[in-house]
């Protein structure tokens, strides 16, 4: 594809065949600062290397946690991407500032799309660097963990039943990912190993639509049974706020 064979060219958020979904935890009261910092600095050299920045958000329910998702065309326009953008000057620049903020980012799964079309892709586009306001939209990013390597069945779950299920509850985007599998060929930043997981992202128009979501039962009901077969522990639940400059957002 264009963007894994010009380095430089981000790739669309749906053309990107590796994904990291990165969870920070931060030390107290440093989360915005971390943010304005990421916002302001961090986005544009990272897509100039090729990577594109899918979105970044907070936690709605921990104040000390930053999330933010990273799109590669492949295993190799990542490492290429990487390489470039860590040994870069904005990332010498400020990467001390940014550190200052953390407490560990290491928390970090290596992900591919659960099938072609599975990728989550915004519809809107991302707000300059002018202080804009925080956009609308709740992310419900969903962790599933998966007793073995994800089975056509349980794909067949994720594109009937749980598709539908979303789509019906009026959400503006929706992705589904799993583990990928390769090498991290740039150890320089740990991802977890040893997993096998579903990720799903939802896009809901806001958190008053996600709670109305959740009241309904609907889940619960039709498809958390169908789901419990399949999964090693319970899933854990991120519901995430964009920040200001977020592409993907409501």
């Amino acid at each position: 594809m264009d963007a894994d064979r010009n380095p430089s060219r981000a790739p669309a958020t749906a053309d990107c065949r590796a994904v990291e979904l990165r969870q920070y935890r931060l030390r107290p009261h440093r989360r915005d600062a971390l943010i304005e910092l990421f916002d302001r600095e961090f986005i544009e050299p990272q897509e100039a290397a090729g990577m594109r920045v899918i979105g970044q958000f907070r936690d709605l329910d921990d104040p000390d946690r930053f999330v933010w998702l990273r799109g590669f065309a492949s295993m190799a326009a990542r490492r290429r991407g990487l390489e470039a953008f860590y040994g870069g000057p904005v990332w010498a620049r400020f990467r001390d500032a940014a550190n200052a903020t953390m407490i560990d980012s290491d928390d970090v799964l290596l992900l591919r799309p659960a099938w072609a079309g599975a990728a989550i892709a915004p519809k809107t586009s991302r707000a300059e660097r002018d202080g804009s306001p925080l956009p609308d939209g709740l992310l419900d990013a969903t962790i599933y963990y998966l007793r073995e390597p994800p089975a056509d069945a349980l794909l067949e779950l994720v594109r009937g039943a749980m598709a539908k299920t979303l789509a019906a509850a009026g959400v503006l985007a929706r992705g589904w990912y799993v583990t990928e599998t390769s090498v991290n060929d740039y150890p320089r930043l740990p991802v977890r190993e040893g997993e096998q997981v579903l990720v799903q992202l939802a896009l809901f128009r806001n958190l008053a639509a996600f709670e109305a979501f959740a009241r309904s039962g609907i889940w619960a009901r039709e498809v958390a049974p169908r789901l419990a077969p399949f999964l090693a522990r319970p899933p854990e639940t991120r519901r995430l706020v964009p920040t200001a400059r977020s592409a993907l957002r409501a």
